[in-house]
């Protein structure tokens, strides 16, 4: 029998204006080849743990590709970084709770975005620096929004992210 193991997670988004939800969606994501092989590394290689990811936004209209890293997805040429549109002075942690039958997420502690300035935003990743725009590290995962969402100053965005490992 040829068992295969699958990895995947699912990003979802609560949108508040004027401290009301206004919208709620979720989206799949890609776990790029360098998630992935991070994942083998640091479980079965002996490779360095990362103790705490975080979670970016991007504002160009980009699909995010396997082949995607740290060291230039952040960057205006590919998904172009949301930096100075948010108000936190980092990339919002994701803080996990551990896994549970095979999942993890940061459901009880959703990352939070507060927009200082109006923006449309294109999608998320997740990333193992706190740096806006920061290039070093490792790029875990990427989803491209369905559509664009415009956020106007004041807007909250909380994104949750929760990764799933199967075999099937």
């Amino acid at each position: 029998m040829n068992e295969q193991t699958k990895i995947g997670g699912i990003f979802t988004y609560e949108h508040i204006r004027d401290g009301k939800v206004i919208d709620t969606w979720q989206e799949p994501n890609l776990v790029v080849d360098e998630g992935l092989n991070y994942a083998l590394d640091a479980a079965f290689s002996g490779g360095t743990p990362i103790t705490t990811w975080y979670v970016g936004l991007f504002k160009n209209n980009y699909t995010p590709i396997a082949a995607n890293v740290a060291a230039t997805f952040p960057g205006a040429g590919v998904a172009n970084e949301a930096t100075t549109e948010y108000s936190e002075s980092t990339r919002p942690a994701w803080t996990e709770a551990g896994v549970v039958t095979k999942t993890i997420t940061n459901t009880a502690s959703p990352a939070v975005f507060t927009f200082a300035s109006g923006v449309t935003i294109y999608g998320a990743f997740l990333v193992s620096t706190s740096t806006k725009g920061g290039t070093t590290g490792k790029l875990g995962a990427a989803s491209k929004f369905a559509s664009s969402r415009v956020m106007l100053t004041a807007d909250v965005l909380n994104v949750t992210y929760a990764l799933t490992i199967s075999s099937t």
